[in-house]
């Protein structure tokens, strides 16, 4: 047996059982992806997949089994290959993180300024898009680092720590009625049309719970996953917005004013993801520390094995 076998193995199960796509994502041919795999399961003795014809459809049990295997073996390769990386060049490579439009417009510009001025030769890539996609390019080992508010935590495999805290606001035009609430409910919200977050994206759950929790529907009438998108449409008068407060910008949103609304959805946690039982090369434990300072590679090694219970921010 070997690694070329366990990566058709685990490439036909991430296709979705197509061996011709997982030919194609591994840059190889169909018929060789599929002998490689009925060799193995001949040296194993047992069958991996289940198959109607010539097309494999299923895993059979001993197939999820060997799968777990499979995993963990190239898991070991890939850190193998990484610490090899790291100890070769301290200070060079590639690093991919993969986050939300929010994190990379709002939370990431001064982080990576910094970065590149301490790691000139690490070549970055910003990887967008939602918080399930972002959690699949981390397992996938498309990315070093995932950073979102919603999805992350909650994924297989990867383990998720506090970055940082934040809450919502309400953006509304100039002079609009709110402005002259002393404090502003959600029933008094809920009179308008509301610009805001896709479901997925950026603490909405936590906005419609509080909606929920006082039996109020509110009139939500475009949802977006970019907060820049959603600040557009407020400007031109279609509603009001809920965004993060983070993503007010007194240079560009000279058009808004913001109306604070922690007290009515909340505090939210932006979490920084890493997948379980990765090799971090020594860059990326300084960017982790730069995005939030009390994660320490002390603590982030001690979360990595399973030292520490909690993690707070």
């Amino acid at each position: 047996m070997n690694l070329h076998q366990f990566r058709f193995v685990r490439e036909a199960v991430r296709q979705n059982f197509n061996l011709t796509s997982a030919a194609k994502a591994l840059f190889t041919s169909q018929p060789g992806v599929s002998k490689a795999i009925i060799e193995l399961e001949d040296e194993l003795g047992v069958e991996i997949f289940r198959r109607h014809g010539k097309r494999i459809r299923s895993l059979t049990e001993p197939g999820k089994r060997i799968l777990i295997s499979i995993e963990r073996i190239l898991d070991e390769v890939e850190t193998l290959k990484r610490v090899g990386k790291d100890f070769a060049s301290q200070d060079q490579g590639n690093f991919v993180i993969a986050t939300t439009h929010t994190q990379a417009r709002y939370a990431l510009p001064k982080v990576l300024t910094e970065f590149t001025k301490r790691f000139p030769k690490v070549r970055v890539s910003i990887q967008q898009g939602n918080p399930g996609q972002i959690a699949e390019l981390l397992t996938h080992d498309r990315a070093d680092i995932a950073i979102a508010t919603e999805g992350i935590a909650n994924t297989p495999g990867v383990l998720a720590l506090p970055g940082y805290q934040w809450q919502h606001v309400v953006m509304v035009p100039l002079s609009h009625p709110l402005l002259n609430q002393a404090t502003v409910t959600l029933e008094e919200i809920a009179k308008y049309p509301i610009i805001t977050y896709d479901k997925a994206f950026a603490g909405r759950s936590k906005i419609d719970a509080a909606f929920a929790q006082r039996n109020i529907t509110p009139d939500i009438i475009l949802e977006a996953i970019d907060a820049d998108v959603i600040k557009t449409y407020v400007e031109t008068g279609m509603g009001i917005g809920i965004v993060a407060g983070h993503a007010y910008d007194p240079d560009r949103d000279r058009n808004l004013k913001v109306i604070q609304a922690s007290h009515l959805f909340g505090n939210n946690v932006t979490h920084l993801g890493v997948k379980q039982g990765a090799y971090l090369r020594s860059f990326v434990y300084t960017f982790i520390e730069l995005f939030s300072p009390t994660l320490t590679k002390k603590i982030v090694e001690q979360a990595m094995n399973n030292e520490s219970e909690t993690y707070e921010i």
